[in-house]
C-alpha cells in the first residue's frame, strides 16, 4: 500500500463533545483513552513495538464496542486503529486490516454517519485512496473523493478533513487546490485533549506543504 496510508489517523478525527449525562460518560472517557493511546502508538513508536501495540489496543477497542453496541463513536475508532495499523504493517498483508477497518466505519455510518464530526467519511476515503484497487484490493479514486469531500461539508474547518484532502489532491498534481486544503488544516483550531495528535498532524501538514511548495515553483 502507499506510504501514506500510515498517517491515517482517522483520521486522525476531531471528537465531538459529548452529553455530560451518566449514560454518556462511559463511553467519553472509553474513546479518549483510545485517542490518547492510538496517538502515542501512531506518533511514539515504530517496528515491531508498534505493530504489537497496535494489536493491543485493537483488542481494547473491540471491549469498547462491545460495550456500546448501538453507538457509531466506538467503531470509527476501531476502524481508525484497524487502518493505521494495517500503513505500518504496510503490505498486501495489510489488506485485511484495512477491509476490516472498512466494515467498521461503514457499521459506524449506518448508526450515525455525522458522529465524530464525520469521522467515518474522512477515514473511509483515505482507505479508498490509499488501497489498492480491483483486483487486489476495493481502492477507488472517484470514491475516495467523494467521501472525502463529505467530510470537508459536515466539518470545514477541521484538521483532519482539511489535511485528508489535501493530500489525496497532491497525488492527483493538484497542487494549487491542495494548498488551499494544507493551509486550512495548518490553522484549524487545536482539539482539546489532543496535543499529541495535533502535533503529529501538524508536522504531517509541513511536509506536505513543502512537497506543495516545490512542486508549484518546478
Amino acid at each position: 500500500m502507499k506510504s501514506r496510508f500510515s498517517t491515517l489517523m482517522a483520521a486522525a478525527v476531531t471528537l465531538l463533545t459529548l452529553s455530560a449525562t451518566p449514560a454518556w460518560a462511559g463511553i467519553t472517557e472509553d474513546i479518549s483513552n483510545l485517542q490518547h493511546r492510538w496517538a502515542k502508538v501512531n506518533y511514539e513508536m515504530n517496528g515491531k513495538a508498534q505493530l504489537s501495540a497496535f494489536e493491543t489496543l485493537t483488542s481494547d477497542a473491540d471491549k469498547v464496542v462491545a460495550s456500546y453496541p448501538d453507538q457509531a463513536e466506538p467503531l470509527i475508532w476501531r476502524g481508525i486503529i484497524k487502518s493505521t495499523h494495517a500503513g505500518a504493517k504496510g503490505g498486501l498483508g495489510a489488506l485485511g486490516l484495512a477491509k476490516s477497518s472498512k466494515a467498521d466505519l461503514e457499521a459506524a455510518m449506518k448508526i450515525n454517519a455525522d458522529a465524530l464530526d464525520g469521522s467515518a467519511y474522512t477515514s473511509l476515503g483515505t482507505l479508498y485512496f490509499n488501497v489498492p484497487g480491483w483486483p487486489i484490493g476495493f481502492g477507488d479514486d472517484k470514491k475516495a473523493e467523494e467521501l472525502l469531500q463529505k467530510a470537508l461539508s459536515i466539518n470545514p474547518n477541521g484538521i483532519d478533513s482539511n489535511y485528508f484532502f489535501g493530500d489525496y489532491l497532491i497525488s492527483k498534481k493538484r497542487y494549487s487546490e491542495a494548498k488551499t486544503y494544507l493551509l486550512n488544516a495548518k490553522n484549524a483550531p487545536p482539539r482539546p485533549n489532543r496535543p499529541l495528535a495535533d502535533k503529529g498532524r501538524q508536522l504531517e501538514i509541513d511536509a506536505a506543504l513543502a512537497t506543495v511548495e516545490k512542486k508549484l515553483k518546478d
